[in-house]
């Protein structure tokens, strides 16, 4: 497998950046005016600008689609004429593709999973494709296409989002049931199918991340890092299944879920960058 280009130039790497930053942030903007209501009913959300007035509902509107429309332009635009397919296969500016991914996301945040919300038990699955695009973007901006690594990266943060949330709505719970959102913690008020779910991904998620190894993407010392960075994140979940120790596990659980990412990661890139 060829290994990834950094980036092509300084500026095309910024100009991502700058597109995938502004989609984030007006999508954030976006989901804080159309929850506006709930959030000022929860503890922990409400705080945001819009339940404190710091920020008037329809400005939180316009800001937030201004943003994800000069975002979009900008993955648009950015880059030189490359071209994802063969001489004879689909052709599509890659910076084009990227702005789809952006768009993708957008739409499944905003569109799916906002409303999902209030209404059905399936709308973390339907947050976490959202939420796993992001690395599609960056991927279509420095390839020619979104290769097989490319897809476990968007496992990879798939995965993760479902113990990294089932932990969030677990310790947050009655706040969630207050404005009657239908998520498992709530459903489930003793936690063991919570935790089961959050460890069955968990176990996929390390499953996943393992996959480059088998590709022929990363070495043997990717593998060891990935499998021990994923016995201790799933001993982290196997803890929450505990119910005797459940809420101060979920803690713990959500912790090792913001350390286990970063980590991941970094050790994919290192392997990529020192033996590829």
């Amino acid at each position: 497998m060829n290994s990834p280009r950094l980036f092509h130039s300084v500026a095309v790497f910024f100009l991502l950046l700058l597109g995938t930053a502004a989609c984030a942030g007006g999508v954030a903007a976006l989901n804080q005016w159309m929850e506006s209501d709930t959030d000022a009913q929860m503890q922990r959300t409400a705080d945001r600008p819009i339940p404190t007035g710091k920020i008037a509902t329809g400005s939180a509107f316009v800001l937030g689609w201004l943003l994800c429309l000069g975002g979009l332009a900008v993955l648009f635009r950015l880059g030189g004429p490359l071209i994802v397919g063969g001489p004879d296969g689909f052709r599509l500016p890659v910076e084009r593709l990227a702005a789809l991914f952006a768009l993708l996301t957008i739409v499944a945040y905003l569109a799916c999973y906002t409303p999902a919300k209030r209404r059905s038990r399936w709308s973390v699955e339907l947050g976490a494709v959202a939420g796993a695009f992001p690395p599609l973007i960056g991927w279509a901006a420095a390839e020619n296409s979104v290769g097989p690594l490319g897809w476990v990266l968007f496992g990879v943060l798939f995965f993760w989002q479902i113990p990294h949330f089932m932990a969030v709505a677990w310790t947050h719970r009655r706040d969630y049931a207050r404005v009657n959102f239908p998520f498992l913690p709530v459903r489930d008020t003793e936690g063991g199918r919570v935790a089961r779910w959050a460890l069955l991904n968990t176990l996929a998620l390390v499953a996943v991340s393992a996959l480059p190894y088998f590709l022929g993407a990363a070495t043997a010392a990717y593998l060891a890092v990935t499998l021990l960075l994923g016995a201790w994140f799933v001993a982290r979940a196997a803890a929450f299944l505990r119910a005797e120790t459940r809420d101060a596990a979920a803690r713990k659980l959500f912790l090792a879920s913001i350390l286990w990412l970063p980590l991941q990661l970094a050790a994919l890139v290192a392997d990529r960058l020192i033996f590829y």
